[in-house]
């Protein structure tokens, strides 16, 4: 525990937040599978987070072996999966404000509507995918 802890607070922790980048996003992506399949992926781009979860899955294992991968297949993917995660912060946005009533009638589109900030935590997985490059390798 030791160990660990000095080299976080050192800055080395590539390995760690590849593998937690990895693992977060195939867990999110099951998460956000489920709920577009609820919404029986009635928009084309709710697809998007389902393509990109496997390649960050797989870029973020890679970083865990490999500091080259670390350095350029996991950046490029977490940005497009954090990319991904703010257009859906808009398109949820979107489709809160086309239910009937919009946002003047919040206390059930809220509810009923698309979860305004579930958008915000794929954009997180992709932040930390990007941090993992930046960090050093313990």
């Amino acid at each position: 525990m030791n160990r660990w802890r000095r080299n976080l607070l050192s800055g080395r922790f590539q390995r760690t937040l590849s593998a937690l980048t990895a693992l977060s996003a195939a867990g999110l992506g099951f998460e956000i599978y489920l709920e577009h399949y609820k919404g029986s992926f009635a928009d084309k781009w709710m697809w998007t987070p389902i393509a990109l979860t496997p390649p960050l899955t797989a870029a973020g294992a890679a970083g865990v072996v490999s500091e080259r991968a670390a350095k350029t297949w996991l950046p490029a993917v977490s940005a497009l999966y954090a990319a991904d995660g703010v257009i859906g912060v808009v398109t949820h946005l979107r489709g809160v404000a086309r239910k009937p009533g919009g946002f003047s009638e919040a206390t059930y589109n809220l509810v009923m509507g698309p979860p305004l900030l579930a958008p915000g935590s794929h954009a997180l997985v992709g932040g930390m995918g990007l941090a993992a490059a930046l960090a050093k390798r313990e």
